[in-house]
């Protein structure tokens, strides 16, 4: 009986640790992901708008909302996540397209940061194994997209 106690509080001190050190992983991986910076930004083609807002972590991850209003067409409303290379922002966007569209799509985008403003690209995305992105080696062009997105101030 003796044994069994000892036995059972042995294997007790370790579960207790990892369960510690499992907490402050996770406190640590929230400081990181905690928002250090918030921008707006708002584009307009004709009748078209965009309206893009961008959270940057800690750890330079980027997150945000993206809503593109096209006249005709109804509304793109949906999340972005990504970060920089350079002075490129990749990031995949996840929306919905019209208000009662139950379909989720994903495609990936990219902004070129350039004079303060984000020029959005024109790029041949492939889809391979349910996933969409640019195609190595083919340019992306940002003299072709129709969004250049203007900084503004964010709506609280």
């Amino acid at each position: 009986m003796k044994k069994s106690i000892l036995y059972l509080a042995c294997m007790a001190v370790p579960l207790a640790y990892s369960c510690q050190g499992n907490n402050s992983e996770k406190k640590a991986a929230a400081k990181t992901d905690s928002v250090v910076s918030s921008e707006c930004y708002l584009a307009i083609d004709g009748v078209d708008t965009a309206d893009l807002h961008l959270n940057t972590s800690a750890n330079g991850k980027i997150t945000g909302d993206l809503l593109i209003n096209f006249k005709d067409k109804g509304d793109n409303v949906g999340k972005i996540a990504g970060g920089f290379k350079g002075d490129t922002l990749f990031v995949d966007y996840t929306f919905k397209i019209g208000k009662n569209n139950p379909e989720v799509y994903k495609n990936p985008l990219a902004f070129l940061k350039k004079d303060g403003k984000l020029i959005l690209g024109v790029g041949q995305i492939v889809t391979s194994v349910g996933k969409s992105y640019f195609e190595k080696g083919k340019p992306i062009s940002f003299d072709k997209g129709r969004f250049t997105f203007a900084p503004v101030d964010c709506k609280k």
